[in-house]
């Protein structure tokens, strides 16, 4: 009996994913990033939780709610390279892809790389493009390459695009498309900060004295811990009955009678990718109910669309998936 034990003991160790690394470096950012970014943890922690899922961010909101200071700063935290593209109504697909020039010396052309070749790409006011250049992202966002003349260039991991857009003004705009959204695994939408938020942000820059906030972050991960983490929250663990759930929630939002669009398979992806990584971050190697939960909001909130009827009533789509919630049954 004993040895039996023994054995069981030694298979539940062997099988155990170690994440307590991955969890004290998500404490290290957070920690990081709150030298500097007040009253954002709910941002902050999404922002990690795609990273390790791999996928990329929308990020809505008004304007002066540090949305690009915060995604500037998070890039600092890893070690990995850096570029931000200001999208504007004249800018070309070649200005964020590239573009062949000719070498004089050699009599050919050479293909110099476009800020779209980073690690961490920083896109603002991403509406601000036309569709033609919109649409010079679509390969880069889902094969994680770039094609140009015939020739594809494929980018170093990792590879995020966080990109911002202003909800209110829409004189110079241009919505994107809905193949588009569905291309950022999370939309975050970011709020004023509290009255005691706000308070602490404005003591925080009294404080720095002129002092510019990236020279108080330091970088914390490393690409190769990074891809390491990556690896450990695919391999953290999903029973069937959670797996089911998440069809059955974004199987509802197709014929929910106050959406006109529902979730695709790359959102019921999207849940269960990030619903892997809130647990690993928590430090489990299994998916819990309450971890696919906290997925649904930032993952199906871009991808569904209200009937005009409800939009008119001031119905949002917060509203009608938290409807859904309570519909399906929670896995035991």
């Amino acid at each position: 009996m004993e040895e039996n034990e023994t054995v069981n003991d030694d298979l539940n160790f062997d099988n155990r994913i170690q994440l307590e690394d991955l969890k004290n470096a998500v404490e290290s950012i957070k920690s990081e990033l709150g030298k500097v970014i007040i009253g954002q943890d709910n941002f902050v922690e999404l922002l990690i939780v795609a990273l390790l899922a791999d996928g990329h961010v929308l990020i809505e909101g008004v304007p002066g709610i540090a949305k690009t200071v915060t995604a500037k700063l998070f890039a600092k935290v890893l070690k990995t390279e850096f570029s931000r593209i200001q999208f504007t109504p004249d800018l070309m697909p070649s200005d964020v892809l590239g573009t062949s020039i000719l070498n004089m010396k050699s009599s050919e052309f050479e293909f110099k790389k476009g800020p779209i070749f980073s690690n961490i790409v920083l896109i603002d006011e991403i509406n601000r493009a036309p569709a033609k250049t919109q649409a010079a992202l679509f390969e880069t966002m889902e094969e994680r390459q770039a094609t140009i003349d015939g020739t594809t260039y494929p980018f170093n991991n990792p590879f995020m695009v966080l990109a911002t857009q202003n909800p209110i003004e829409q004189e110079g705009t241009y919505a994107l498309p809905e193949a588009q959204l569905d291309r950022f695994i999370f939309k975050i939408k970011v709020d004023y900060p509290s009255l005691e938020d706000e308070i602490k942000i404005i003591a925080s820059h009294h404080e720095r004295k002129g002092e510019k906030p990236q020279t108080r972050i330091n970088p914390i991960l490393d690409v190769a811990s990074l891809e390491d983490y990556k690896s450990k929250t695919q391999s953290v663990l999903v029973e069937e009955k959670i797996i089911k759930y998440i069809a059955e929630v974004v199987s509802k939002t197709r014929n929910h009678p106050h959406l006109y669009l529902g979730g695709s398979p790359r959102a019921s992806i999207a849940i269960l990718n990030t619903a892997k990584a809130f647990a690993a971050i928590n430090g489990r190697d299994f998916v819990i109910p309450e971890d696919v939960k906290k997925s649904l909001n930032p993952v199906l909130n871009h991808r569904i669309i209200l009937t005009p009827e409800r939009e008119m009533e001031g119905m949002t789509t917060e509203n009608v998936i938290e409807m859904i919630v309570q519909s399906v049954e929670v896995p035991r």
